[in-house]
């Protein structure tokens, strides 16, 4: 066999221990609790007459909402 001539890396990086099931809820509602807080911002922020960016936003924020009483619901569960 022929042996690499490669430089050995000078640091070990530890892989990241995966998460449970409620561990990555927790996160995830998380995420979207910042994000849902974002659209709203830009909701403020929003011209008045952009009213297709307006409807998306408000969209995006229920879609979230949803998606976190799912969430909430799943974590109260457990």
């Amino acid at each position: 066999m022929r042996e690499s001539n490669l430089p050995l890396l000078g640091y070990h990086a530890r892989m990241p221990r995966p998460l449970n099931s409620r561990q990555a809820l927790e996160q995830e509602r998380a995420e979207l609790l910042r994000q849902i807080t974002v659209y709203r911002q830009e909701l403020e922020d929003a011209p008045v007459k952009s009213k297709a960016r307006r409807e998306r936003l408000e969209w995006q924020i229920m879609r979230d909402q949803k998606r976190l009483a799912e969430i909430e619901a799943r974590l109260a569960g457990s």
